[in-house]
């Protein structure tokens, strides 16, 4: 079902977590976040550090960074995900990166992450994917090799074995048929993202 565009949220209530080592980042997210009306935003500058705010603050979405030291957003996704002592292996998790070719993209989603954001961010850009999580909530599937979201976000009509190889051969022709705005090395446009995340 696809969401109304009209239709607002009252995020007030919401807690937030943000985690990322660039304080400016943070800063602009949490800037943005409050002009979306939030009033529960905590912050982290590492994966470390996020994981023991877990443990007393309730994070309803965290927004994280990928590039981050010791521990990465990856790794920090995974460790909540599927951590013995993880305070919730099920709170959404937004992927927040500059980088944004197709193996990225792949490996957020498949580390478990809801959503991924594509910086410079916009207040209009972070608002479409709190929507999504509200809108559209996700079962959680565990495998021997994935623990997370379900990653098929819409029914598909199976068309046999090779589905998902054919749904990534369309976001690749896509790409090369229309490069990206921008975009250098490989890298996806957010709504080539927004394709690959739904496949």
């Amino acid at each position: 079902m696809d969401a109304d565009p009209k239709k607002s949220y009252n995020l007030e209530r919401i807690n937030f977590l943000i985690v990322d080592d660039n304080k400016h980042m943070r800063a602009l997210v949490k800037t943005i976040l409050h002009a979306l009306g939030s009033k529960s935003v905590h912050e982290a500058a590492d994966g470390a550090e996020a994981f023991k705010e877990l443990r007393h603050f309730p994070a309803d979405i965290i927004i994280c960074d990928w590039n981050m030291q010791p521990l990465d957003g990856l790794d920090f996704v995974k460790l909540v995900r599927t951590g013995s002592d993880s305070p919730n292996p099920y709170v959404p998790i937004i992927m927040l990166t500059g980088h944004t070719e197709m193996t990225k993209v792949m490996e957020a989603r498949d580390s478990g992450v809801h959503e991924f954001l594509a910086k410079p961010i916009s207040a209009k850009s972070l608002y479409s994917r709190i929507r999504s999580i509200i809108e559209r909530p996700r079962e959680f599937v565990r495998t021997k090799t994935y623990f997370g979201p379900d990653r098929r976000r819409q029914q598909i009509d199976y068309r046999g074995p090779e589905r998902r190889k054919n749904a990534q051969k369309k976001v690749v022709d896509a790409a090369e048929a229309e490069p990206s705005e921008g975009g250098e090395g490989g890298e996806l446009s957010q709504a080539e993202v927004e394709a690959l995340m739904n496949g």
